[in-house]
């Protein structure tokens, strides 16, 4: 089987202007990527089209969010549809920052962080058809913006329990594919040793996407 194709996702989350996004977006189309990254920019729905126009096609876009129906009188909301109708190929679906869940540091200390990554992945695990094109996100909320990180080990013993999971629960096929990637408060200078563990794919990376370092990110690996 192909090795799991490294993973960084950049989620701007509701960051930046026209000026900021552009020059942002200039930084990255001139930058050396790895060819063996799939690098991913989560824009605000505002500026997916502006987005998508000026990234180097290699650069995948990708919306914040999400409702679940094509049209229909969803006032504020956005359709996979249209997301795919200007040129995003990706959704981030399920952000803490959206679910509002919190207390998830308790659970980890209570040592049931386990079952809640299981609950959350078999709640979206019945409903896809093509593993393919599915990236999964272990983010400890608290690690998200708070400046924490889980330590290299504590992301794999994770990751490596839900790759578990998807081979007793889907397939060892799409255990062995899917990639798995970590997110809360990546930076330059800690991606090198999480993208050394085994188990993680990559990153959704949120704050450090919007600076240059998110460049040595997307680099992690090579």
């Amino acid at each position: 089987m192909a090795p799991r194709k490294f993973f960084v996702g950049g989620n701007w989350k509701m960051n930046g202007d026209k000026k900021s996004l552009g020059e942002l977006i200039h930084t990255l189309n001139g930058a050396k990527l790895s060819a063996d990254t799939e690098v991913v920019c989560g824009a605000p729905s505002i500026y997916l089209d502006f987005a998508r126009q000026k990234l180097d096609a290699k650069i995948g876009v990708a919306a914040q969010n999400c409702y679940k129906v094509p049209k229909g009188a969803f006032t504020g909301e956005i359709s996979p549809a249209m997301i795919k109708d200007i040129g995003a190929a990706w959704v981030i679906l399920g952000h803490s920052e959206r679910r509002h869940v919190f207390g998830e540091s308790d659970e980890r200390e209570a040592g049931i962080t386990e079952k809640v990554v299981f609950e959350q992945t078999k709640a979206i695990a019945d409903n896809v058809k093509d593993w393919s094109k599915v990236v999964l996100a272990y983010e400890p909320v608290w690690a998200i913006g708070t400046g924490k990180t889980a330590t290299p080990q504590q992301a794999q013993e994770v990751h490596e329990k839900l790759r578990g999971w998807l081979k007793s629960h889907v397939s060892d096929a799409v255990a062995q594919s899917t990639r798995i990637i970590y997110g809360g408060s990546v930076t330059g200078s800690n991606c090198k040793e999480l993208a050394s563990q085994h188990d993680v794919d990559g990153f959704l990376v949120g704050g450090a996407s919007l600076k240059p370092e998110f460049v040595d990110i997307i680099n992690a690996k090579h």
